[in-house]
Order: structure tokens, then C-alpha cells, then sequence
């Protein structure tokens, strides 16, 4: 008898609602905005996650694909065009703007007898003087996969920082809807109060929901994206030793 009374004290004193959704449609209109801004979030970063995952897994499937090739080749004119095969290979992005700059070069210091056509600019000898302009090309390139791989990190970063405190907004200002209806009835009973509570905190549920995937995935990309690039410096280092060893002229 005294559950009865006590469910029936709940109907009476205010709307007690046992599922999360019925929760949110009865909740006030600025809670319900911060919920919608909090679901954009959400899903937003999710699509990130998601394509992210892809990306990174098919460049490092093409690095191995193309440091197995690169290793076999014996020149680096047979390299250029294993090179080609790869678009999304961030390594092979960074030889062939290595190798094109120094064709550039091999071009500029032989002079119109370098356009015959032949695929190996280096191969009767020697005939650079510097490795300034390699160097710089191989930079660029580093850098500019290195923001490629980093593109759409910021908005996981966002998220993970905003939500938290997006979805405390929609709670607070919950509970003070709440309180101000308590004023309007005269009385603060919890079953008067629970309710309206209830349905603020699922704000702050929800930028914790979208907030904590958020950080993890971007924390995890970001350590991957560190990995990428030291291997794309490494790579790059490589190439220049390479470069200076057999093609520069002293």
C-alpha cells in the first residue's frame, strides 16, 4: 500500500517519464536546440571517424605497397613510375615531388640538349650543384600531406572540447525552468522537481555522448598522423642521401 501511494504521489505531484525520448519531448525548447546542436555534433564527427578510419588505413596499405617497390627498383627513374601507381600514398606523393624538382633541375643545368626524351635525366653522370631546391620540394611535400592527413582533426577536437560545456548550458539553464516552475506552484516536493531535472541532465548526457568519442578518436588519429609523418621525414632524409651520394657534383 505505501508503493501505491508513493506512485500515486508522482502522478499527482508531477509527469515522471520513464523512457529517455519521452524525456526529450517534453523538454523545454532550449533544451530540446541544445540537444539538436549536440546530434549535429555527434554525427558530424562520427562521419569523421569513420572516413578518417578509411583514409589512414588505405595510405598505409599504399606506403608498404610502394616501399616494396621502391626497395626493388635500382634507380630512381624506375621508381618514378611505381610511384604513379599510388595517389594516396603519402611517401610516393613526396618522391615525386622530390623526383620532379630534381628532373627540374637535371633539365636547367643541361640546357635544350635535355629534351630528348630520355627517362633518366641523371644517367650519364652527375651534374647537380646544390640540393637546396630538393630539400625545399621534399618540405612542401611533407607538409602538405601532413595537412591532408590532419584535415577534419579540429572539429573532433572541437567536439571533444565544446559538447561538455554545450550540454551543461542546456542543463543548467533545465534547471532553472524548473525551479522557476516550483516558484509558480509553491511547493518543492521531489516529485515536483524530479521530472523537470531529469529531463535537463539528459543535456549534459548527451554532450558527454558526443564529446567522449570525440577525444579518444582524436587522440588516437593524431598519434597515427605523428607516426605518418616521422615516416614521411625519414623517407625524405633517405631520398636526399641518395640524391647527394650518387647525383650531386662536388
Amino acid at each position: 500500500m505505501k508503493e501505491l501511494a508513493a506512485v500515486n504521489s508522482v502522478n499527482m505531484g508531477g509527469q515522471f517519464h520513464s523512457s529517455v525520448l519521452s524525456m526529450i519531448m517534453d523538454a523545454g525548447l532550449l533544451v530540446q536546440l541544445v540537444l539538436l546542436i549536440l546530434l549535429i555534433f555527434s554525427v558530424v564527427s562520427w562521419a569523421i571517424i569513420a572516413t578518417k578510419y578509411r583514409n589512414l588505413r588505405k595510405i598505409n596499405s599504399e606506403n608498404s605497397l610502394f616501399l616494396e617497390a621502391y626497395m626493388k627498383c635500382s634507380n630512381l627513374a624506375d621508381v618514378f613510375p611505381e610511384a604513379k601507381k599510388y595517389a594516396s600514398s603519402t611517401l610516393a606523393a613526396v618522391f615525386r615531388a622530390g623526383y620532379s624538382e630534381l628532373i627540374s633541375i637535371a633539365k636547367a643545368a643541361r640546357g635544350p640538349a635535355s629534351s630528348r626524351g630520355q627517362e633518366d635525366p641523371f644517367v650519364s653522370g652527375p651534374e647537380l650543384k646544390g640540393l637546396d631546391n630538393v630539400e625545399r620540394a621534399l618540405n612542401r611535400a611533407c607538409g602538405a600531406e601532413t595537412t591532408k592527413l590532419e584535415a577534419a582533426l579540429g572539429f573532433l577536437a572541437t567536439t571533444g572540447s565544446a559538447s561538455p560545456f554545450i550540454g551543461l548550458f542546456g542543463t543548467v539553464w533545465g534547471i532553472m525552468d524548473t525551479f522557476r516552475s516550483i516558484g509558480y506552484r509553491g511547493s518543492a516536493t521531489l516529485a515536483v522537481v524530479a521530472p523537470g531535472i531529469s529531463e535537463a541532465l539528459i543535456a549534459t548526457a548527451a554532450g558527454l555522448a558526443a564529446a567522449i568519442p570525440a577525444v579518444i578518436f582524436y587522440n588516437y588519429y593524431l598519434n597515427r598522423v605523428k607516426n605518418m609523418t616521422l615516416e614521411m621525414d625519414s623517407f625524405a632524409s633517405e631520398l636526399i642521401n641518395i640524391v647527394e651520394r650518387y647525383y650531386v657534383k662536388n
